[in-house]
């Protein structure tokens, strides 16, 4: 069941469009990351389904309920912002109590629900400390705690974690995700992350000059994303130009391309191989999206590779689990590896010669 809908959503600020005609339907108790570069529209939709903002056309329906017209207290939505607007002259309990004081609980209830909502984002025990007495990590679980103790039917996350360190930022994403599984609660979460989206995600909505540009499931995203926009902003990856070789000798289940642009040297085109796929069928030229943890290296041209390309080395990035390097191919272009298993006795030096090779399933055609 879809608990989040919206249809033909666009928003227009003066002559420019911040969102065109977004569809976009959200699961029951799922996770849904909205990602996308700045400026590409993610906040704007997000505001419109909290209803900070009204769209310029379109319709959002909550539990099969149109609740455009509505104000924002009337959506049952709870949310969390960058800063987590916590009132620094309240304590804890009377944060997360708020919502509820507004809607004139009474105190026994009250009290009970802060003591779940406290225990379930961890902070037993911290109910009379005041905000400026908390860590970041805990100010945004109090945030969280006070979003959840209204019981609402969406939690809206505005890049909830931005204003962390790296390692309490890993640790938040962790207890966050926790969470959600534990209270089952819909939520959709706005970061330019990929790696946040990624690790958190049922499904991720990928958002580009205010249109969505995918929605898919973090492999489904990472592994066969939809279009170059998607390929090049997910990731690293090594984009490869080619053209159909029909007719060409080619292993079984495969079809063969020749390599063009800066990929392979003038007069050279380098062969390659890709497994069948109905994306190409009949086509002559191709973009292929080739990941740098797909490439192996050697020190010397390995046999049976269904591609192999000599790589001059320019930079070698060491990061303990994972070596990266990049390097000019004999056309002048570049190409990036990362291999997670380090297996050079020592580091290559730039300047020095590796062969890159792949299989033809590394290769993945870009629509």
């Amino acid at each position: 069941m879809s608990q989040i809908v919206l249809r033909n959503i666009s928003r227009r600020f003066g002559a420019n469009w911040a969102l065109k005609q977004v569809n976009l339907e959200v699961r029951e108790g799922e996770f849904f990351s909205l990602l996308g570069p700045s400026g590409c529209g993610k906040t704007t939709l997000l505001n419109i389904i909290a209803g900070f903002l009204e769209p310029t056309t379109g319709e959002v329906y909550i539990g099969g309920r149109d609740i455009t017209g509505l104000a924002p207290y009337r959506r049952d939505i709870g949310m969390v912002f960058q800063n987590y607007a916590l009132f620094p002259h309240l304590n804890v309990f009377e944060n997360v109590a708020y919502g509820l004081r507004i809607r004139k609980m009474k105190k026994a209830e009250i009290a009970a629900r802060v003591e779940r909502c406290l225990a379930a984002v961890r902070l037993e025990g911290f109910a009379e400390r005041m905000p400026h007495q908390l860590s970041g990590g805990q100010q945004q679980r109090v945030a969280i705690a006070r979003a959840l103790a209204t019981e609402p039917k969406v939690l809206l996350l505005d890049e909830p974690l931005s204003n962390l360190d790296a390692k309490l930022r890993k640790d938040m994403q962790t207890e966050l995700r926790s969470l959600q599984r534990r209270v089952g609660i819909t939520t959709i979460l706005v970061t330019h992350d990929q790696e946040e989206a990624l690790s958190l995600s049922d499904r991720i909505g990928i958002l580009g000059d205010g249109e969505l540009k995918q929605v898919g499931t973090p492999l489904e995203i990472y592994r066969r994303p939809a279009n170059r926009f998607v390929a090049e902003f997910i990731g690293q990856v090594n984009l490869i130009e080619a053209q159909a070789l029909p007719g060409a000798d080619r292993p079984p289940g495969t079809l063969a391309f020749a390599a063009r642009g800066h990929f392979a040297a003038p007069g050279e085109p380098l062969r390659l191989y890709a497994e069948e796929h109905p994306s190409l069928a009949g086509r002559e030229s191709v973009l292929f999206m080739l990941r740098p943890e797909r490439i192996r290296l050697s020190p010397e041209p390995p046999e049976g590779a269904a591609g192999v390309v000599e790589l001059r080395i320019e930079s070698v990035v060491y990061a303990g689990s994972a070596v990266r390097i990049a390097g000019v191919l004999p056309g002048g272009g570049e190409l990036s590896a990362l291999s997670s298993d380090p297996s050079f006795p020592v580091l290559p030096e730039p300047g020095g010669i590796l062969y890159a090779s792949w299989e033809p399933g590394d290769l993945i055609p870009i629509e």
